[in-house]
């Protein structure tokens, strides 16, 4: 071998070792960079939001997308499809690829749209697996100050009941959480109490502040500013236990009305055939979001709490909503006109 061939095979092995100290270097950089990248890259993810834009599912939504964007360093999209109660942009998205691209950001309103609409295109468990509950907020039983003789729970059922049909309540709309936690109540308390029913939680409460109506089941999130400034009286809350935002507030069940346990959840939805590595990784990154500082101060001031389920108790869970909404319809005999 000349000298000319030594020299180039030094050159040669001074490069190999270059090239090989240079990716043994990267190798954690490159595991730490495949950790936390997201299963299906190189296309934008969709969060299907059958509602329209500003309501409460984007309260909740829109912030879980974008901490979510962050942690998965990709790109996530609200896409508003909303119309019929959340059932037009459920149903898109049940026709949806089950590749990891789209998703469906719902609430308590897709388990009772079963029983408030023949012939739904698609089922919320059928055609779904949960992935988390992303935020849920317990309903609030709100009188006008000056419509009962008394403003406790007690003296109101007592009041109702013995005057049958003079009193009424708003909700957001017929087949809404508001309107089936009325008649919940009145099932529960076997009380006539008439049912008005409005186009959203803004002309309902302000009727209700007005004294054009006498009470309202909103969320405690919805009710909280009148609450706050006395407009309306909070005499129970329809939860377990106290709120932290309003301790205040006893709990029905404090007050003797057992099982009045109602709240309006949100919820983030795989399409049904999304493959298991997809599911696993987004519903632990959804539960590492939801664990943030950000998320945590924003769903406080909502008066929201995220329930620790797994997913198999999450999917048992809704179906026990789809199931206790249909009985309560079916009572009721709550339609959409």
């Amino acid at each position: 071998m000349g000298p000319t061939q030594q020299f180039l095979v030094k050159i040669l092995k001074m490069l190999r070792n270059i090239l090989l100290f240079t990716f043994t270097s990267l190798l954690p950089l490159i595991a730490i960079a495949q950790e936390g990248a997201w299963p299906v890259p190189n296309k934008p993810i969709t969060f299907i939001n059958p509602f329209p834009p500003g309501g409460a599912v984007d309260a909740f939504g829109r912030p879980l997308a974008r901490q979510l964007s962050i942690q998965l360093n990709d790109s996530i999209v609200v896409d508003n499809r909303g119309g019929a109660g959340g059932t037009l942009g459920a149903a898109v998205a049940a026709k949806m690829a089950p590749d990891g691209y789209t998703w469906l950001l719902g609430a308590v309103h897709h388990s009772i749209a079963p029983s408030m609409y023949a012939n739904l295109p698609y089922g919320i468990t059928k055609d779904f697996e949960p992935i988390a509950i992303i935020g849920s907020v317990p309903h609030v039983i709100v009188v006008n100050p000056n419509k009962f003789p008394k403003n406790d729970l007690k003296s109101i059922i007592e009041e109702i009941r013995k005057n049958p049909g003079k009193y009424n309540y708003a909700s957001t709309g017929n087949g809404t959480s508001q309107h089936l936690t009325g008649e919940l109540f009145k099932m529960q308390n076997k009380l006539l109490i008439t049912h008005i029913p409005y186009r959203g939680t803004g002309p309902a409460l302000q009727d209700v502040v007005a004294g054009q109506v006498d009470m309202m089941f909103d969320t405690l999130a919805g009710a909280a500013p009148f609450i706050k400034n006395g407009q309306l009286i909070a005499v129970a809350v329809a939860s377990s236990k106290r709120s932290e935002a309003f301790p205040n507030i006893p709990t029905a069940q404090e007050l003797g009305i057992n099982n009045f346990i109602v709240s309006s959840w949100y919820a983030l939805w795989a399409i049904k055939g999304t493959s298991k590595d997809i599911i696993d990784k987004m519903s632990a990154e959804t539960q590492i979001a939801l664990a943030s500082p950000d998320i945590k101060e924003r769903w406080a001031a909502m008066g929201a709490t995220v329930p620790k389920m797994t997913r198999a108790e999450l999917n048992n869970y809704i179906n026990q909503e789809v199931a206790r909404w249909r009985e309560v319809v079916k009572k009721s005999g709550a339609k959409l006109d």
